[in-house]
C-alpha cells in the first residue's frame, strides 16, 4: 500500500483525527489540503498543504494532484465527480462511497436544491455529524484498508 495515498478536502473535514489515525496503522500517507483560513496541526506521516482562501483552491490542488488508487475523503459533490472520474476511491466523512454510477444523480439533487434556494425555498440542510457517523465511517475506511492490504 506505499503507493496508495489519502487525501482530505480538510476546510471542513470532521473525521481528520480518525483519518491520521488510519494512516499510521496503515502506513498510508495522508495529504490534508485546506485553505489558509484553516489550521492544521503537524503530524508525523500527514502532509499539510494550505492553499488560498478562494473557493475552489483545495478542490483544484486536490484534482490536480490525485492519482488512479489513490483515496479521497470529501463532501464534495462536485471534486468526488472529477476523482471519480480519474479511478480514484472517494468517501464522504459519513463512510458513503460516491461511485460513478450514484454521483450523477447526488449532483441533480444539489442542482436542484440550489435552485430551490434561489426561489426562496430553504430545505433543512445536513443533518448534524453524529459519533454514529464517525464510528461509521471509521469502521468503513478500517473495512476497506484491510481489504486492500490483502489483494
Amino acid at each position: 500500500m506505499n503507493n496508495i495515498c489519502i487525501y482530505v478536502d480538510a476546510d471542513a473535514c470532521p473525521v481528520k483525527n480518525e483519518i491520521i489515525k488510519l494512516g499510521k496503522l496503515f502506513g498510508i500517507k495522508i495529504v490534508m489540503v485546506a485553505s489558509f483560513d484553516h489550521s492544521l496541526k503537524s503530524e508525523e506521516g500527514v502532509e499539510n498543504i494550505q492553499v488560498d482562501r478562494s473557493d475552489q483552491s483545495a478542490d483544484l490542488y486536490i484534482s490536480n494532484h490525485i492519482s488512479a488508487n489513490d483515496i479521497l475523503i470529501t463532501h464534495d459533490f462536485g471534486l468526488a465527480s472529477i476523482c471519480l472520474g480519474k479511478g480514484v476511491k472517494v468517501v464522504s466523512p459519513r463512510g458513503k462511497f460516491y461511485s460513478i454510477q450514484s454521483i450523477d444523480f447526488l449532483l441533480e439533487n444539489r442542482h436542484e436544491s440550489a435552485k430551490k434556494r434561489r426561489n426562496g425555498q430553504y430545505g433543512k440542510g445536513p443533518k448534524p455529524f453524529t459519533r454514529e457517523d464517525r464510528n461509521i465511517f471509521l469502521q468503513t475506511m478500517t473495512k476497506f484498508l484491510k481489504d486492500l492490504q490483502e489483494i
